[in-house]
């Protein structure tokens, strides 16, 4: 028998949860009773608040990760414009931060269980950190975010990744549901419950196989290549000088804050530079300057796995600007210099 599990959490969406629950319900039937599906939470049964106007739901028990079948995560709904608690990306990272995580991580390790995201569910599991370079949809306002996440986006109604299937907006929960039948059960089942609810199916489902498009490019001539790099080194040398050193950097986030050491350095023209937080060091990505400006990209693990892009200005030995990934609320970020490099205090007592 395979076993459904539709996840519930604080603030869920009622179409994202329900629409795959009514699918895989009137398939029991169908099926001979070959499936059950069932409501369930990280913490067992409860009554689940919903995101629409509170609407609660009964979830029945606790997520098993152990159980062979299909788990599936739904999204959030809220308020998609602005960064208060009942914000979608608050919900969600709310979400990703319970045992909700952990349980569908274990759940992914197995054999015999696919994990399902309808919506913003495949974004809980990404700021989680279990979707890092697999392919995945979500919401079209939320690709952005998903690839700052580590996950690789894909413009499609239905990604199927294997023992990840995931689908786009919030009524692609009854395509992900309809193709999961057929993929367990066979196209003879999934049509006799899309002509019970007189629905179609959208789109073809994304799989990797077959052959991959062929990408279109605008190649530049080498030389003018090999010139807009030279220009830019040199640009780099000018203008980075005035921020390397070591900063101390407090970056405000909508769900705490993180102190972050920076050590920036300009070698050879160029720009490079490292961020530490505790005992984690990453790399500053794409490190450059314009004026007293600088960019870079940055992963960050805690508290949510995501990559942010940095827009900052130096003035003297402060630093101020923002932090985003793809359409979140922004970060904002403050930091003095505690340290200036030795090429920089050569080039101030000239």
């Amino acid at each position: 028998m395979k076993h459904v599990q539709i996840v519930l959490f604080d603030g869920f969406d009622l179409l994202d949860a329900l629409a795959p629950y009514e699918v895989f319900a009137a398939a029991e039937a169908y099926t001979g009773e070959a499936l059950v599906v069932e409501l369930v939470t990280a913490e067992g049964a409860r009554d689940v608040p919903s995101g629409t106007k509170g609407l609660k739901i009964a979830a029945t028990g606790a997520i098993d990760p152990y159980r062979e079948g299909i788990l599936v995560v739904p999204g959030a709904s809220g308020d998609v414009d602005g960064d208060g608690p009942d914000s979608v990306p608050a919900l969600l990272a709310k979400a990703a931060k319970t045992r909700l995580t952990e349980l569908v991580g274990e759940a992914l390790s197995k054999p015999g269980i696919t994990v399902a995201t309808v919506c913003g569910g495949s974004l809980a599991l990404a700021m989680g950190g279990l979707l890092e370079g697999r392919r995945a949809v979500t919401h079209h306002l939320g690709m952005d975010v998903l690839g700052a996440t580590g996950a690789i986006p894909v413009q499609a109604r239905v990604v199927d990744d294997g023992d990840l299937v995931t689908g786009g907006g919030v009524t692609s929960g009854m395509d992900v549901a309809l193709y999961l039948l057929e993929r367990e059960f066979g196209p003879r089942i999934a049509i006799a419950v899309e002509r019970l609810f007189e629905y179609e199916r959208r789109g073809t489902v994304w799989r990797e196989v077959g052959r991959a498009p062929v990408p279109k490019t605008d190649v530049l001539p080498t030389d003018a290549l090999t010139e807009a790099s030279h220009s830019r080194i040199l640009k780099q040398g000018e203008e980075g000088a005035a921020a390397a050193g070591t900063w101390k950097v407090v970056l405000s986030t909508p769900i705490g804050k993180l102190d972050v050491v920076l050590e920036i350095e300009e070698e050879g023209g160029r720009l490079q530079g490292t961020a530490r937080q505790g005992e984690e060091q990453v790399a500053l990505i794409d490190l450059e300057a314009r004026g007293n400006r600088l960019t870079w990209l940055q992963i960050v693990k805690r508290p949510l796995r995501l990559s942010l892009k940095f827009e900052v200005v130096v003035r003297g030995d402060e630093m101020s600007g923002t932090a985003r990934a793809g359409l979140l609320p922004a970060s904002k970020l403050t930091g003095v210099r505690v340290h200036v490099r030795r090429n920089e205090e050569s080039q101030r007592s000239i």
